[in-house]
C-alpha cells in the first residue's frame, strides 16, 4: 500500500499548509483535502506543482507500507 506523507514533509521543511498553497499556486482546501482524506488521489499536475514547492522528488512524497494481513 502506498501513503501520501506530505503532512511530514511539511514538517520536515517548516512550511505551513498556507505557505505551500502560496508557493505551488494550489487552493488551501485542494492542500488540506490531500492530507487529511487518505482516499483522495491528487493529479500528477497538482503532486509535481507541491512537489516543486517543496524542493523535492514526486517520490518523496509517498511511503509504502505493509498491509495489514
Amino acid at each position: 500500500m502506498i501513503r501520501m506523507r506530505l503532512k511530514a514533509v511539511l514538517a520536515e521543511k517548516n512550511m505551513s499548509m498556507s505557505k505551500l498553497s502560496r508557493l505551488s499556486d494550489i487552493s488551501f482546501s485542494t492542500i488540506s483535502r490531500i492530507i487529511n482524506d487518505e482516499h483522495y488521489s491528487p493529479t500528477l499536475n497538482t503532486l509535481e506543482r507541491i512537489a516543486k514547492a517543496l524542493n523535492v522528488s514526486v517520490s518523496e512524497l509517498y511511503e509504502e507500507i505493509k498491509d495489514s494481513d
